[in-house]
């Protein structure tokens, strides 16, 4: 029998009809999978790492060896389960990284057993490809793009987030990073990889594709372990500017909340192990004062006042454009006013 194959774009126009299953490792998975994808994975992290220990150091015939060995006593289950995801799709794809061993040989077996599967030709890195390909596509459109900037604190995302949900044409770069920017900006969520990110990417592209622009965050050239395109940096540099002037002790007091440091002591701690290569003395010890006694608002204060602040002033300063200002005391204030600034950015264009 035959094993059938598709072809990522064919995937991706009838993805809503699939039961889609990675059968990579759960690492694997997570760094970056198809975006609807279910883990089925033939090997543990530590299993994978083993078979491929054995094909370097002895050659392939050991590893299949070992990995038929490893399969063997996950077929029942994996049967099971795949039956019952089949059962509930037009159409059953099974990926592994290049189209390889792993999803050929599952999908072989469900086959044999009746319930017919498909295997993605070139695997996940056929989708790779095919993404960091329309990156390319979009990076060639020039679309302006309108920044919201601010000190730490100052409710940006809240602000951003809101105007998504209006239908603006927002990209969350933040969010798409799962990192806030700044050495404790990883505090409370999950980083992304590369990879995950500009699969993220790509998907809000494709959601703005008829957009007159986009509406983005300042950032720095990198996010966390994230690099932005090259397309998203000269877009920022080049765009309107709106500047949002939140008070400081309203700052202070969002930082808390979103942060949470009481309930994420250890990554706040680890993240000022981190930070403390760029502080001196007597600074240093007073931040490491207020953190010992967790008071976790002096410690803001402290930071925002003697580092964040100057630094994030020195940054402004290499904008060719200066930028409105928006004064609020609010996110609403803030939706407000940003939209009426987009109005006179875009409305008679857009008339």
């Amino acid at each position: 029998m035959d094993l059938k194959q598709i072809e990522i774009n064919d995937l991706l126009a009838i993805q809503h009809k699939l039961a889609l299953i990675d059968v990579r490792s759960p690492l694997e998975y997570e760094e970056f999978h198809i975006p609807g994808a279910i883990n089925l994975p033939l090997f543990s992290n530590d299993e994978r790492a083993e078979v491929g220990t054995l094909y370097k150091q002895k050659g392939p015939e050991e590893a299949k060896e070992r990995g038929v060995e490893i399969v063997s006593h996950k077929l029942p289950s994996l049967y099971k389960k795949i039956k019952a995801l089949a059962a509930e799709a037009e159409q059953t794809v099974i990926y592994c990284w290049r189209g390889g061993m792993r999803s050929k040989s599952l999908a072989n077996f469900m086959t044999v057993m009746g319930v017919m599967c498909w295997q993605l030709r070139g695997g996940i890195r056929s989708f790779r490809k095919l993404v960091t390909e329309q990156l390319h596509v979009f990076s060639q459109e020039k679309k302006p793009f309108v920044v919201i900037e601010g000190y730490t604190g100052s409710r940006k995302t809240d602000i951003l987030k809101q105007l998504s949900e209006k239908g603006y044409p927002v990209i969350d770069l933040e969010g798409l990073a799962g990192h806030r920017g700044s050495i404790f900006g990883s505090v409370g969520l999950n980083p992304q990889s590369q990879k995950a990110f500009e699969c993220g990417l790509w998907q809000r592209l494709c959601d703005l594709k008829d957009a007159p622009y986009y509406i983005v965050e300042g950032e720095s050239k990198r996010i966390g372990r994230v690099v932005l395109p090259p397309f998203i940096n000269e877009g920022k540099a080049q765009g309107e500017r709106i500047m949002i002037d939140y008070p400081f002790q309203a700052r202070v007091e969002a930082i808390l909340k979103e942060y949470n440091p009481e309930e994420n002591k250890a990554a706040v701690n680890e993240a000022f192990w981190h930070l403390q290569k760029y502080l001196r003395q007597p600074f240093l010890g007073e931040l490491e004062a207020a953190l010992q006694n967790e008071d976790y608002a002096l410690f803001i204060e402290q930071l925002l006042e003697h580092y964040y602040d100057p630094r994030y002033q020195h940054q402004l300063k290499k904008y060719p454009k200066e930028a409105k200002r928006l004064s609020i005391t609010s996110v609403a204030e803030g939706v407000e006013g940003v939209e009426a600034i987009l109005n006179t950015l875009y409305a008679p264009a857009l008339g």
